[in-house]
């Protein structure tokens, strides 16, 4: 039990760290959290007008869960990975610095889904991929993507990792409260809409 204890921490640890913040913020672009809708996520660096930034805040965003459970997995096998994959979403989504207001997870949850059960992250992908492709709204995408992600998590892995993805989903879906509204009354704004405000 400790060492899936101090495999969550590790992954927490590297989860918490704000690539979104602490990139635009080296780019001269100010604080990402006073910027569209406020998320320290590839998405909102993007209304930023700075696509080269949004693409390497996706990639490290993602990297770290990756490299949580893969440190994880080599230290102490799969069962720790999973443990650090689920620190590492914690982490992103309520980093410690940032008072535990952090991003929605879905760049990360990417990340650690490919780590532990390659083809569940995949198939996250996929799902991403082809319900933007229909209905261009990036947090639609994400919700449908992270709501399968259980079955194939399931599925692919086995109950351990089917219930990470319904940790990952649960934890998706809570910081995705203002956008599920949204999308309930029709108003999320749409892949493209530039700097519009979406608090």
């Amino acid at each position: 039990m400790a060492t899936f204890l101090l495999s969550a921490l590790l992954g927490y640890l590297l989860g918490s760290v704000p690539f979104g913040l602490v990139l635009t913020r080296l780019a001269g672009l100010g604080d990402i959290r006073q910027i569209g809708s406020g998320n320290i996520g590839a998405t909102n660096v993007l209304r930023t007008g700075n696509k080269p930034l949004a693409l390497a805040t996706l990639l490290l965003d993602s990297g770290k869960g990756a490299i949580a459970a893969l440190l994880a997995l080599w230290w102490a096998g799969p069962e720790a990975a999973v443990f650090a994959a689920g620190g590492a979403m914690l982490g992103h989504t309520f980093p410690v610095w940032l008072r535990f207001n952090g991003g929605k997870g879905v760049a990360t949850a990417i990340g650690v889904l490919l780590a532990v059960c390659w083809p569940a992250g995949l198939l996250a992908c996929l799902t991403w991929l082809l319900t933007a492709a229909l209905f261009r709204i990036s947090s639609l995408s994400a919700l449908v993507a992270v709501a399968l992600s259980p079955l194939t998590g399931w599925y692919f892995g086995g109950p351990l990792v089917g219930g990470l993805c319904l940790f990952i989903a649960v934890l998706v879906f809570i910081r995705h409260e203002a956008n599920i509204r949204r999308l309930l009354k029709g108003e999320e704004p749409k892949i493209g809409a530039g700097k519009k405000k979406a608090a």
